[in-house]
């Protein structure tokens, strides 16, 4: 991630020097994206640090493999090609790589984690195409419209397609199946969207109409999706503040911190009256127990590897709600 960012780096700077609107402009989608992901990692927060690093593994090491294999593409096949074949497949094979990383990692613990990582991943990768697209767009006179299309419109692109590879993974580790054979039908689906979208974009140049029909099967996959993930955080919030309690009579946790954290509603507003030194504990502490739930579920048995680490987290302690 380091070689790659000295490559993309200064890169962007530069960009921020020739075209500062529309470099800025790149980042907005982010306003939208991070937090609804936020939102979907409230239940079992991830580590700050693994949620960096995906965001800056999709900004850095799949942009620039990307931007190199799509560029020798383009040159040999031509831009058309390069846009419908070769960056669905490299550009979804490099993003799945900063999900891999969490797995193997193990920080990726159920479906909604692989949604998080993979969104997460996108989320950096969107970030820096967009500078690419928007620069160039600014150049030409239809900022604009790129922005209307990619930052607007579809700011969820990019996450959608790679969210298949985080189901797909996500699935397998929580049935305790093999998880890179589980990853490629993932792969393949994140692809297979990808370069429909692509193609209706490609296609729209000889019209409107496909590309109005495309937004809207887009739009349709994406509430679909949304539906979907909502389903997966309410089951995923049940089972963990069910499972607390006990968890944390066996870890030993204070009953006034573990029926605190048991019940979703006075967890936040406990949380609220927290100093803001003491709030950063308090949500370590839910979210080391929360993992530690998610922990139980796994097929095969409890990994005491990721346990260990846990309880050592655990240990830390959190302030005392009341």
């Amino acid at each position: 991630m380091l070689v790659a960012a000295v490559l993309a780096i200064p890169l962007q700077v530069l960009a921020l020097i020739l075209a500062p609107v529309a470099t800025l402009l790149a980042v907005v989608p982010l306003a939208v994206v991070l937090p609804t992901l936020a939102w979907l990692d409230r239940v079992e927060p991830e580590p700050r640090g693994a949620r960096i690093h995906a965001l800056l593994w999709g900004a850095t090491v799949a942009v620039v493999i990307s931007a190199i294999v799509n560029s020798l593409v383009a040159v040999g096949a031509g831009e058309d090609v390069a846009a419908v074949a070769s960056a669905p497949l490299v550009e979804e094979f490099t993003k799945g790589l900063g999900v891999w990383w969490a797995v193997r990692r193990r920080e990726l613990d159920g479906v909604v984690d692989g949604l998080v990582y993979a969104g997460w991943v996108a989320a950096g990768f969107a970030a820096a195409e967009n500078v690419q697209y928007f620069v160039m767009a600014a150049g030409d006179g239809s900022l604009v419209a790129t922005f209307v299309l990619r930052g607007i419109a579809t700011p969820f692109a990019h996450p959608l397609f790679t969210a298949w590879i985080g189901v797909a993974i996500g699935l397998a580790v929580s049935r305790g199946r093999p998880r890179l054979a589980a990853a490629v039908p993932g792969y393949l689906a994140a692809v297979a969207l990808h370069a429909a979208w692509n193609g209706s974009l490609v296609a729209s140049s000889n019209g409107a109409g496909l590309l109005l029909f495309a937004i809207a099967v887009f739009v349709a996959i994406f509430v679909t999706t949304v539906l979907m993930v909502i389903r997966l955080r309410q089951r995923e919030r049940r089972r963990i503040l069910a499972t607390i309690p006990a968890l944390a009579g066996r870890y030993g946790i204070p009953v006034e911190q573990h029926a605190v954290l048991a019940d979703w509603s006075t967890r936040h507003r406990v949380r609220r009256q927290l100093a803001r030194a003491d709030r950063r504990r308090f949500d370590d502490l839910y979210a080391t127990l929360a993992r530690l739930v998610m922990l139980q579920d796994r097929p095969g048995g409890i990994d005491p590897v990721t346990e260990a680490r846990l309880l050592e987290r655990l240990r830390s302690g959190g302030p005392k709600p009341g």
